[in-house]
C-alpha cells in the first residue's frame, strides 16, 4: 500500500528585525519648552498724554490753594507813586490828580491797565509805561509830545505828524504855522520837514505852509518872501530856487516879495514897491 504525504506550503520565513545600533557617547534629551503668551507692551506716549493733564490740573488746584493763602500776606497798600518824565507845571498837577486814587490801594488788586488807560486819554502824551514794584510801589514812565508845528488854529504836530492839544498851546505861538487839510497832516509834515532843509543853507527859515484845497503849496519864510510853489515837483522848485538865488537874488532879499515857481524852467520874481522917502519940509523965508 502506498502511501501518500501532504506537503503545506511553509510560511514565508522573516528575516529578523534589525535593531538600530546603540547611539555611541552621551545622548542628550531636548525637552520643548510650553509656548509663552506674548502680553502687548505698554503704549508709554498715550500714557504720558493721560498723566500730564492731571498732573496739570492737580498743580494749578494746589497752586490756586496755596495763593489764596500766601496772596494775603505779600499784599500790602501801594504807598509810592513815582512818576518819571520831562512835564510841564500844569501837565505834571493834572497827572498827579490822576494817580492820587491809586495811593494806599491793594498792590496786586490795583488796576494797572485801567491807569494806563486813563493816562493815554491825555493828549499831549506820546509813551505810557505804567508797572508795579514790589512790595508797594507804582512807577510811571512819561513822555510828552514834542510839537514842531501849530496845526491851524487849534492843535499841534509832532514830528510825525500827528496833531495833539495842549492845554496850554498859546506858549507855542512861535512854531511855524502848518494849514491843510485835516487827512494831510502827515503830509504837510513831511514836506515841512524836506523843505526845510534844503531852505536852511540859505539862513531861511519857514514860518507857514500851507496846502490848498486844490493842492497848491505856499510858503512863508520868516525873511518875508512867498514862495509859490504849484501842485508837484517840490523839491526840485525850492533848489532851483536856491540855484538862482545864490547866483542872482542874494544881494536883492530885502527887495523880494516873492517867488513864483510854478514854470517848468524858471521863476519869476515880484518886488516888494519902493519907498519913496518923504519931502523934507520947506525953510522959512523971512
Amino acid at each position: 500500500m502506498s502511501s501518500a504525504t501532504l506537503r503545506y506550503p511553509s510560511s514565508p520565513v522573516r528575516a529578523p528585525a534589525r535593531s538600530k545600533p546603540a547611539p555611541r557617547g552621551a545622548s542628550r534629551v531636548v525637552v520643548k519648552e510650553p509656548r509663552k503668551v506674548q502680553l502687548p507692551k505698554p503704549d508709554f506716549v498715550v500714557i504720558k498724554r493721560l498723566i500730564w493733564p492731571v498732573l496739570l490740573v492737580l498743580l494749578v488746584a494746589g497752586g490756586l490753594s496755596m495763593g489764596d493763602q500766601v496772596l494775603p500776606l505779600l499784599d500790602r497798600p501801594i504807598s509810592k507813586i513815582m512818576v518819571r518824565g520831562e512835564l510841564s507845571q500844569a501837565n505834571q498837577q493834572l497827572v498827579e490828580q490822576l494817580v492820587a486814587p491809586y495811593s494806599g490801594s491793594s498792590f496786586f488788586a490795583a488796576d494797572m491797565s485801567q491807569l494806563r488807560a486813563e493816562l493815554k486819554q491825555l493828549p499831549w502824551l506820546s509813551e505810557v509805561e505804567v508797572r508795579r514794584v514790589w512790595p508797594d510801589q507804582i512807577r510811571i514812565s512819561l513822555e510828552e509830545q514834542l510839537p514842531v508845528a501849530r496845526w491851524g488854529e487849534a492843535a499841534l504836530l509832532n514830528n510825525s505828524g500827528t496833531a495833539f492839544t495842549p492845554r496850554d498851546r498859546e506858549k507855542y505861538q512861535h512854531l511855524p504855522l502848518l494849514q491843510g487839510p485835516q487827512r494831510a497832516q502827515q503830509q504837510v509834515m513831511q514836506q515841512y520837514q524836506m523843505l526845510s532843509q534844503i531852505l536852511r543853507p540859505l539862513g531861511f527859515s519857514i514860518t507857514r505852509l500851507e496846502l490848498r484845497e486844490r493842492g497848491s503849496w505856499f510858503v512863508s519864510t520868516a525873511q518875508g518872501i512867498e514862495l509859490l510853489l504849484g501842485r508837484d515837483h517840490l523839491v526840485e522848485k525850492v533848489q532851483r530856487f536856491v540855484a538862482i538865488y545864490n547866483k542872482a537874488l542874494k544881494d536883492k532879499t530885502a527887495n523880494i516879495a516873492s517867488v513864483d515857481l510854478r514854470y517848468p524852467n524858471g521863476l519869476a520874481v515880484a518886488w516888494r514897491e519902493a519907498v519913496v522917502p518923504a519931502a523934507a519940509p520947506a525953510a522959512a523965508v523971512n
